[in-house]
């Protein structure tokens, strides 16, 4: 009965070097062993499988028995296997492959993909993950380990984070092109104020600088906000005249563009912001992860939309 289980990769690449090399002492001389060491090591080969693997030839050369050759077979699936292995691990400790969870607050979403698509192409090997929420949903990612890198305006306090600027991050009220303060040069406050604000969920931090702004501009003026799921009904709604919004210009730049929507002119208007590259502080990256990381900082803000 063989016992598969207890063959080991020396045994094998000594069957090897004695079909190869054709003796023994050959053998021994490619292996750097004794011709007593590599015989001990063939015939424990043979023990295990219980069959004979190799005979000597018509020249005295030892060559393969048909079970040797299915042996020989297995070590060299084996040697390409173990190869691979080796590139594969060389690859991964290079940062030239891996896995990277990129995390993105939800205002994000306009650029990362394109982000995430530069990445592959310039490290075809590494899997970029992309995973896009609020900025709730990105701190919740952070604080259990499911990110390695994160995208986002303001830096939490908890986790503890390094925060590396990446590029600019402006956000400007945004009204229909008839709106009555769509001329104003400046639009007042109290003019402001008169408006209803289409705003993002709690946590948001666009719906949190949206607040510190009226809230700074207003002196305890109260206004007017009515709450919308996602940037995108925000949108729809500024464009249908149900109110104004302060959003990321980042998530508005076709509308503005095409002029669906105006950015109104307004003193302390733009805010002007920064995205932040974050990873955990108690946390190292992986080599893949520093290598986007450092491709990320070098991009300079350059996937970023502009008007």
């Amino acid at each position: 009965m063989n016992r598969m289980d207890a063959v080991t990769l020396r045994q094998l690449r000594t069957l090897r070097a004695v079909v190869q090399s054709g003796s023994l002492t050959a053998a021994a001389g490619d292996l750097g062993l004794s011709p007593p060491a590599i015989h001990a090591q063939l015939r424990a080969l043979e023990d295990l499988l219980s069959a004979p693997l190799v005979i000597r030839g018509a020249h005295g050369a030892f060559v393969p028995t048909d079970e040797g050759r299915a042996v020989l077979e297995a070590e060299a699936q084996i040697a390409v296997a173990l190869d691979t292995a080796a590139r594969r691990v060389t690859s991964l400790q290079s940062g030239h492959s891996g896995n990277v969870a990129l995390g993105v607050v939800s205002t994000g979403k306009y650029f990362a993909p394109r982000l995430v698509a530069d990445l592959r192409r310039l490290l075809p090997e590494v899997d970029v993950t992309l995973r896009i929420g609020n900025r709730d949903a990105v701190i919740g990612w952070l604080s259990s380990r499911a990110l390695d890198l994160a995208i986002m305006g303001r830096p939490p306090r908890a986790p503890a984070v390094v925060a590396e600027p990446i590029g600019p991050h402006p956000h400007v009220i945004v009204a229909p092109p008839d709106h009555p303060l769509a001329a104003a040069d400046p639009a007042m406050p109290q003019d402001l104020l008169a408006q209803t604000f289409l705003a993002r969920e709690p946590g948001s931090g666009t719906r949190i600088l949206m607040t510190r702004f009226l809230d700074r501009i207003g002196d305890g003026t109260p206004w007017r906000m009515v709450e919308m799921g996602t940037n995108e009904t925000i949108k729809q709604a500024v464009i249908a005249g149900l109110g104004i919004a302060l959003i990321s210009q980042h998530t508005v730049t076709e509308e503005l563009r095409s002029g669906r929507l105006v950015a109104l002119r307004a003193i302390g208007l733009p805010i002007q912001r920064s995205w932040f590259l974050l990873r955990r502080e108690d946390m190292a990256l992986s080599p893949a992860g520093q290598r986007i990381h450092d491709l990320i900082g070098q991009m300079q803000g350059s996937f970023l939309p502009v008007i």
